[in-house]
């Protein structure tokens, strides 16, 4: 197609990258799309502690624009299992990009966080479309 990908082409390809990238698809429908992914998770006799990804991305297809959200929340309850971190964060403007990896007596995982929001500013651009990252608010 010469004016790039439909809105519907553009949301079936996101969704394929987002499933790629371990997430679950909460939300999909002509306008939204929305997905979670526990990355982290800790639990022991005493408590226990959970990160989770999540994500959103609507389509306004008059403008063609992709207005994309994305945050982390971590929560623990009881006395949350001895662990270590290993964190790397960097920030370009007001995008910020980290790898965290944690390991402990309960359990561990790894997040990556901004790796889905370059695959789809890359998808989102070949698909001639433009994407705003939107700071701010849970998705």
């Amino acid at each position: 197609m010469a004016d790039g990908l439909s809105r519907s082409e553009l949301a079936t390809r996101l969704a394929s990258m987002a499933g790629a990238h371990g997430l679950t698809i909460t939300s999909s429908d002509e306008h939204r799309l929305a997905g979670t992914r526990e990355a982290i998770t800790a639990k022991w006799f005493l408590g226990g502690r959970k990160v989770v990804y999540r994500m959103s991305a609507e389509f306004d297809a008059s403008s063609r624009t992709l207005r994309f959200r994305e945050a982390v929340a971590e929560s623990s309850w009881g006395g949350a299992p001895p662990s270590f971190s290993i964190e790397t964060t960097t920030q370009k403007g007001s995008r910020v990009s980290a790898s965290r990896t944690d390991r402990g007596v309960g359990g561990g995982g790894h997040l990556e966080y901004g790796d889905l929001r370059a695959a789809f500013e890359e998808a989102a651009g070949a698909g001639g479309w433009q994407m705003k990252v939107e700071i701010g608010g849970m998705p």
